[in-house]
C-alpha cells in the first residue's frame, strides 16, 4: 500500500520537493529488509495479547506420539497454546500489503493466495482437533488427510497454472536443473542491450507440466514443514534461515543483469517476491522469540501448512525449485524419514508377520532425541545443518 501510494502521488510530492524523501521506497532491497523489521515488530508486538487469547479459549497442545519414552519427554508441552501460526499469517500479510507492491505484481497476489488458503486449512485443522473435547462426543479429529492433501494439490495446480501465465517470456516456464545454464555466456554489456536467449538445450514446460510441478511441489513442501513443525523452535527457526536465502534468490531471478550473469532464469515481476520472503522471515523470526525453548506458543498446522506451501511457491515462481533439496532439506530429511519409516514397517509387516522400524520414531527429530539428544541439541544442530545447505544452495548458483 506504501508502495501505490508512493507511485500514485509521485506527481504531486515531485512538485512540492517531498519526493527525494520517500523515493527509497521504489528500491525493492529497501523494502525487503524493511518487511524483515516490520514484521519481525508486528509479531513481538501483538505476541503476548494472541497468547493470552489462545489460552482464554483453551486451544492448548496435548500431545500423543505413541510411544511411551517419546510421551514422557514430551509431557512438559501439554497445555501450551498452539494455532500461533495465526501471528505469522497476520503479520505477513500487513507487512506485503504495507510495503509490497500488492497492486500489480501477479506473483504477489499468488503468493497471498497461496499463504491464505492454507493458513484456512490449517486452521480449520487446528480448530477441529483442539475443540474436539468441547464438541459431541464421537465428532471427528481434524481434517482427513485427503482432504488436506486435497485442498494443497488445489491451491497447489491453480497457483501452478497462473505463475505459468505470469510469466513474460520462456525465462520463467524454463525446467532450471542443476548446473545447467539458462543461456549461453553473454559479457555484461552486451546483455543490457540485447537480452540472451534462452540456451537450446533447455527444457522449456508447457502450461501442464508446469502446473503439475507446481502442484506437487507446493503439497509436498507444505507437508513437509508441517511434520518438521514438533519441537520447540525447529520449524520457524529454519524457516528464517531459508526465507532469508529465497530473498536472495528473488533478487537474483528479478535483476535481468544478475541473472543473466549466472545465467540462471530472469523471471521478470519476481523481485517482489523479496518481500514476501522478507516478510516471512521476519515473522518467523520474531514467532521464534515465544516458540524457542520452552515455547510459550506452537504454530500448529495454521502456521505450517502455509509457511511451507510459500517457499514452494517462491521456489517455483523464480524457476529454482532445484534448489530445495538444499533449501529445504531440514523439511525434506524430516517427511522422507516419515516415509522411509511407513514403507518399511508395512513391507516387513507383510513380508516377515512384525512390523519393524528403521528409526527410534519419525519423524527423525525424535530419533535423535530418543538416542539421547537433549531438544535444545537437536534443534541447533538441524539449525546449523540449514544454514550450511544454504549456503551450498546459494553457491550452486554460480557452478553452470
Amino acid at each position: 500500500m506504501l508502495y501505490w501510494l508512493t507511485e500514485l502521488l509521485q506527481g504531486w510530492l515531485d512538485d512540492r520537493g517531498l519526493f527525494p524523501l520517500v523515493m527509497v521506497m521504489y528500491q525493492q532491497e529497501f523494502r525487503a529488509f524493511g518487511a524483515v523489521l516490520l514484521s519481525f515488530g508486528l509479531v513481538l508486538a501483538f505476541g503476548r495479547r494472541t497468547i493470552r487469547w489462545l489460552a482464554r479459549q483453551k486451544i492448548g497442545d496435548a500431545p500423543e506420539f505413541y510411544n511411551k519414552d517419546l510421551n514422557a519427554l514430551m509431557a512438559s508441552r501439554a497445555g501450551t497454546p498452539t494455532m500461533g501460526g495465526i501471528l505469522i499469517i497476520g503479520a505477513i500479510v500487513a507487512t506485503v500489503a504495507l510495503l509490497g507492491d500488492i497492486v500489480h505484481n501477479r506473483y504477489v497476489h499468488l503468493a497471498m493466495i497461496v499463504t491464505l488458503w492454507l493458513a484456512f486449512v490449517g486452521g480449520i485443522d487446528d480448530w477441529l482437533k483442539l475443540t474436539a473435547s468441547r464438541r459431541n462426543p464421537g465428532q471427528r479429529e481434524g481434517l482427513f488427510a485427503w482432504e488436506k492433501l486435497l485442498f494443497q494439490l488445489g491451491i497447489g495446480a491453480i497457483a501452478g497454472f497462473f505463475l505459468w501465465k505470469a510469466a513474460a517470456g520462456m525465462d520463467g516456464h524454463v525446467l532450471n536443473l542443476p548446473f545447467q545454464r539458462t543461456y549461453p555466456p553473454t559479457p555484461t554489456v552486451e546483455s543490457i542491450v540485447q537480452p540472451p536467449v534462452v540456451d537450446g538445450s533447455v527444457i522449456v514446460l508447457g502450461v501442464g507440466a508446469f502446473t503439475i510441478l507446481a502442484m506437487l511441489t507446493i503439497a509436498f513442501m507444505s507437508n513437509a514443514v508441517n511434520i518438521t513443525d514438533g519441537m520447540d523452535g525447529l520449524a520457524p527457526g529454519n524457516l528464517v534461515i531459508t526465507s532469508f536465502a529465497l530473498m536472495v534468490i528473488a533478487w537474483i531471478a528479478g535483476s535481468p543483469r544478475a541473472a543473466y550473469f549466472l545465467m540462471v532464469p530472469h523471471v521478470e515481476g519476481t523481485g517482489e517476491l523479496m518481500v514476501v520472503a522478507g516478510a516471512m522471515a521476519g515473522a518467523c523470526l520474531g514467532f521464534l522469540w515465544f516458540n524457542c525453548s520452552p515455547a510459550s506458543v506452537f504454530m500448529g498446522d495454521t502456521g505450517s501448512l502455509p509457511m511451507g506451501g510459500l517457499v514452494a511457491l517462491v521456489a517455483v515462481a523464480t524457476r529454482q525449485e532445484a534448489l530445495l533439496p538444499l533449501l529445504g532439506g531440514i523439511y525434506i530429511l524430516e517427511i522422507g524419514s516419515v516415509i522411509l519409516q511407513t514403507c518399511w514397517f508395512k513391507f516387513t509387516r507383510r513380508t516377515r508377520g512384525e512390523g519393524k522400524r528403521i528409526l527410534r520414531c519419525a519423524p527423525i527429530h525424535h530419533h535423535f532425541h530418543l538416542g539421547g539428544w537433549k531438544e535444545q541439541q537437536v534443534v541447533v544442530r538441524f539449525w546449523v545443518i540449514s544454514v550450511v545447505l544454504a549456503m551450498l544452495a546459494l553457491a550452486s548458483l554460480k557452478l553452470r
